[in-house]
Formats: structure tokens, C-alpha cells, sequence
């Protein structure tokens, strides 16, 4: 079973497409989304059963250049 996580992501500013193209690039999203706001992209994830979130994000998102911080959403059950 997979975990879907929504992750907002804030970049430095100018590296905003960079940051989106290398997420697509490694294909690991469900849906990237450009946003206004305090934050630049919205990004759905869903992380395989088998990894802890964590360390999912962390070693497929959160090592790509442009990336300034990120706020993670854990969802439960849907409804």
C-alpha cells in the first residue's frame, strides 16, 4: 500500500521551472503544480509502502538544487 503525501515546495528565487522540470524528470510525482503564494510548487507524492516518508522525501525531492524548504502533508484515510 502506498502513503499519498502532498508536499509544497518553496525555491530560490529564479530556479522555480528548474526545480519543476528535475521532478519530472525523475518521475516520482503524481501531480506538479505551479502556486501563488508563500510557496512555488505543489507536488503529490505517493510514497511506496515498503520506505519510510521521511527518508523518501529526503533522498528523491529534497536533494534537488532550488529547492529552499518544503512543507509535507501526510493524508489518512480518504472519505
Amino acid at each position: 500500500m502506498t502513503t499519498c503525501v502532498f508536499i509544497q515546495i518553496c525555491c530560490t528565487p529564479g530556479h522555480t521551472y528548474k526545480v519543476a522540470e528535475e521532478i519530472a524528470l525523475r518521475e516520482i510525482h503524481s501531480e506538479l503544480y505551479a502556486t501563488s503564494g508563500a510557496y512555488d510548487l505543489l507536488m503529490k507524492l505517493y510514497v511506496p509502502g515498503d520506505e519510510d516518508v521521511g527518508k523518501y522525501i529526503n533522498d528523491n525531492l529534497l536533494v534537488i538544487s532550488g529547492i529552499e524548504r518544503s512543507l509535507t502533508t501526510m493524508t489518512y484515510k480518504a472519505f
